[in-house]
């Protein structure tokens, strides 16, 4: 079974004066590399990995595991916060382009269990 990616659009938020600054963000599922995990590639920087059921919680309630954060922020935003030892990074997704890529991995690892 072929890996889940898409493509999509976020907001990099930075104490800088540039606040946030809109950026492509490309979100991946291999069910074959590891069925519980999620990849989100920011650019000009490695994949974060963590758990896929840490991103569906954290769409409806804040959680975290480890130095990865996510929760809702007000009815139509998530934010995705990683804690790294060279400081944080703060991601802001429109949650129905989240919500539509956890249902492609929903309907990939059916799929493969089948």
């Amino acid at each position: 079974m072929s890996a889940v990616e898409q493509y999509a659009r976020a907001h990099l938020v930075t104490d800088s004066s540039e606040g946030h600054r809109a950026v492509p963000v490309v979100l991946r599922y291999d069910p074959e590399a590891d069925p519980h995990a999620v990849r989100i590639g920011l650019p000009g920087s490695h994949d974060r990995v963590f758990a896929r059921q840490l991103l569906e919680q954290g769409l409806r309630a804040p959680t975290a595991v480890g130095g990865v954060h996510v929760w809702p922020c007000g009815r139509v935003q998530t934010i995705v916060e990683f804690h790294e030892r060279d400081g944080v990074t703060v991601v802001q997704f429109d949650a129905s382009a989240l919500i539509r890529f956890l249902r492609r991995t929903h309907a990939t690892a059916s799929a493969v269990t089948r």
